[in-house]
C-alpha cells in the first residue's frame, strides 16, 4: 500500500501487486486507441517474475491489442510457453486484431466470451448504477441467444457460463438479459493526470468507456482499485474541469508510461490531428493517406454504391443523413463522401465514438482525421440500438438465402462480433458492403464495365451462414431496410422472397459471374438494372450537384 493515500502516482511494481490472483480485470482499449499498454505488459511481466497474480478474467470493451502488442503480445507468449495459468478467461467483443488471443481462444485454451462491444460498453454503465446486469433486443435468434451459443465462444465457455444471457420477457416482447462478474480491478489509459489524479484524454484519439469502466470498478457492494497509465502529470488545477474524462476519486493509481507504450494507434505514435490538435483542411493530399489509388478498384465501386444510396435517403428525408460506417470497405465512404464535397450531407459516425473527418482503415480503424466531435462509446451505442442513426453500412463475411449474415467468424477464424450485432440491429437501414467473393482476385474496369479476370475461389453467398450474427428474420419483423452490395450485384432482403437480385453491373454475366458463384439461387428482380455508370467512369460521382437540387426544392 502507498504510505500517502493522497498520493495517486505509484511505482508500477507496488501499484501491480494490488492485484490479486483470480480477480476479474476490465480493460480499456479499441485496438491500440485508449489502451492501456505499458499497465498491460508490466503486469504479465510482474506475473512471469512472481508467478502472480494468475487466473486472471479479464473484461474489454472492445480489443486492447493490435499483431505484435499489448494484449495479443501477452497472449503469445502465453500460447508459446503452453503458460495456462495467467489467464483462466476472457470476455473480448472483438479478436480480429489479436491472432495470439483468437488462438488461444480457437485451442480452448483459455474460457472466451464474445459479446458485441456495444453491449460490454453498456454493460459497464450498467454495472456502475448498481444494476445487475444489462437488458436489450440485441442478440434475439442470433449466436448471443442462449437458445443458440448463448455468447460462449468455446467449449470451456459453453461448459461454465460464467457470462451468462438468459431470454425474459417484457409485456410479451422478448429481450436478452446479460450477466457477467463485477469487476475488481481496472486498467485504464489517459493523456495525462494532475498531481490530484484528474485524468484528461486530450491527447487520444477516442474517449472508449474508460469513465464507465473506472466507475463499474468502483461501484459497491465490492469497491475495486482503478490504475490509470498515462504519459505526464500535470500541476493541480491547471486541467480545465470541462477537460477531466475520469475525476481523481475514481482513481488509485497512476503510472507514467514511456512514449513506445502509449501511441494513439496501432498505425503511428502520435497525429494532431487524431488528437484534434490540427484541424486539416480536406484536400487531396489528406485523402491520399486514406483513399485507395483512383484506377476503380471494386473497393471504390462498393464504397460509392453505399454512397448512392444514402443519397438517396438524403433526397427522401430532405435534410442531412446519419451514418454509421463499419471497418472495411465501409469506412471508405466517409473519404469518397469528402472527395464528393458532401461531408456535410452524410454525416458519418464510427463506434469507438467518432463523429464526421476522414475514417482511418486497417489497425487504425475507430480513428479519424479532423472528426467534429467524440463521444463516449455507450453514448454512441445509443445511437445504434436506439435507431438514432439513419443508416449504417457494414462489412459480410457470408450472407445466406434469409438475409442472415456471418460478418467474421469461420472454423479457424475467430474475429469475435466486435460492433455488429448492435448497429445491424438498431440501425433502420443496413447497407452490407464488401466483395462479391472471398480470397485472390483481379477486378478492373474498362470502358466503363467491370472486368473479372479471375475470380475468388471463396464463396460469401451461402446455403447457411457458420454463425448468425445478424438475423434477417428479426430485421424483416421490424421492417428494415437491408442491402447487400458488392461491386458487381446489389440485393435487398425482402418478407416474401429472401434475397432478391436487383442491380448487376455493366460487363458482368448473371449466369457466369453471379448465380454460378452462389451456393443458392437468389429470386431475380423483374425489373433487373444496371448499377449507376458514374460508378465505373473516371472522376468523381457528381453527387453533389443532385444533393444541391434536392435540398434547394
Amino acid at each position: 500500500m502507498k504510505e500517502n493515500p493522497f498520493q495517486k502516482v505509484t511505482p508500477i511494481s507496488n501499484c501491480l501487486e494490488e492485484i490479486k490472483d483470480d480477480s476479474v480485470v476490465a480493460l480499456s482499449g479499441f485496438n491500440l486507441a485508449a489502451t492501456p499498454e505499458h499497465l498491460i505488459l508490466r503486469l504479465f511481466e510482474h506475473y512471469e517474475r512472481t508467478g502472480h497474480p494468475k487466473s486472471l478474467f479479464l473484461i474489454c470493451e472492445s480489443l486492447p491489442a493490435v499483431p505484435g502488442r499489448a494484449l495479443d503480445y501477452v497472449s503469445e507468449q502465453l500460447y508459446r510457453k503452453k503458460d495456462h495459468d495467467f489467464l483462466n478467461g476472457v470476455l473480448i467483443p472483438f479478436f480480429g486484431f489479436s491472432p495470439w488471443t483468437a488462438k488461444l481462444v480457437e485451442e480452448n485454451l483459455v474460457e472466451a466470451y464474445g459479446w458485441p462491444i456495444g453491449v460490454v460498453a453498456y454493460w459497464f454503465r450498467e454495472i456502475a448504477s448498481g444494476r445487475p446486469g444489462l437488458i436489450t433486443k440485441i442478440g434475439i435468434d442470433t449466436l448471443l441467444d442462449p437458445r443458440r451459443e448463448g455468447g460462449a465462444l468455446n467449449a470451456s465457455a459453453s461448459g461454465n457460463m460464467r457470462c451468462r444471457v438468459k431470454v425474459i420477457e417484457i409485456e410479451s416482447e422478448e429481450y436478452l438479459y446479460y450477466h457477467a462478474p463485477k469487476p475488481n480491478f481496472a486498467l485504464i489509459r489517459a493523456s495525462y493526470a494532475d498531481e490530484t489524479g484528474n485524468l484528461s484524454m486530450a491527447d487520444e484519439g477516442i474517449r472508449a468507456t474508460v469513465l464507465n469502466i473506472a466507475q463499474a470498478t468502483k461501484a459497491r457492494p465490492k469497491v475495486g482499485q482503478v490504475m490509470a497509465q498515462v504519459r505526464w502529470i500535470t500541476a493541480s488545477g491547471t486541467i480545465n474541469p470541462r477537460d477531466v474524462d475520469v475525476p481523481s476519486p475514481l482513481v488509485d493509481h497512476i503510472v507514467i508510461s514511456p512514449r513506445n507504450h502509449h501511441w494513439q494507434s496501432g498505425g503511428f505514435e502520435y497525429d494532431p490531428r487524431v488528437a484534434y490538435r490540427v484541424m486539416q483542411p480536406i484536400n487531396e493530399g489528406m485523402l491520399s493517406d486514406v483513399l485507395p489509388a483512383k484506377d476503380h478498384t471494386y473497393e471504390r465501386i462498393i464504397a460509392g454504391r453505399v454512397l448512392l444510396e444514402l443519397v438517396k435517403n438524403l433526397e427522401e428525408k430532405g435534410s442531412p443523413v446519419l451514418v454509421n460506417l463499419g471497418v472495411g470497405i465501409p469506412a471508405l465512404v466517409s473519404a469518397i463522401a469528402a472527395e464528393e464535397e458532401v461531408s456535410q450531407y452524410i454525416v458519418t459516425v464510427l463506434e469507438s465514438g467518432i463523429w464526421g473527418g476522414i475514417a482511418l482503415q486497417g489497425a487504425n480503424f475507430g480513428l479519424a482525421l479532423s472528426p467534429f466531435a467524440v463521444s463516449q462509446m455507450p453514448d454512441m451505442f445509443s445511437n445504434f440500438e436506439g435507431g438514432v442513426i439513419d443508416a449504417a453500412s457494414l462489412g459480410f463475411l457470408q450472407v445466406d438465402p434469409r438475409g442472415d449474415v456471418n460478418p467474421s467468424i469461420l472454423p479457424g477464424r475467430m474475429y469475435g462480433p466486435g460492433g455488429f450485432p448492435v448497429i445491424a440491429e438498431g440501425a433502420p437501414r443496413i447497407y452490407f458492403a464488401g466483395a462479391f467473393t472471398g480470397g485472390q482476385s483481379k477486378i478492373h474496369v474498362e470502358s466503363g464495365k467491370l472486368e473479372i479476370t479471375a475470380d475468388g475461389a471463396i464463396p460469401k453467398f451461402v446455403k447457411q451462414v457458420y454463425k448468425t450474427v445478424f438475423s434477417g428474420r428479426e430485421a424483416m419483423k421490424y421492417e428494415r431496410e437491408v442491402l447487400y452490395i458488392t461491386e458487381r450485384a446489389v440485393f435487398r432482403l425482402t418478407k416474401d422472397r429472401g434475397i432478391v437480385l436487383e442491380e448487376i453491373s455493366p460487363g458482368v454475366d448473371l449466369e457466369k459471374d453471379i448465380i454460378q458463384k452462389m451456393q443458392f439461387e437468389p429470386a431475380v428482380d423483374s425489373h433487373l438494372e444496371e448499377m449507376e455508370a458514374s460508378l465505373f467512369k473516371k472522376g468523381k460521382l457528381g453527387v453533389k450537384a443532385a444533393i444541391d437540387s434536392a435540398l434547394n426544392k
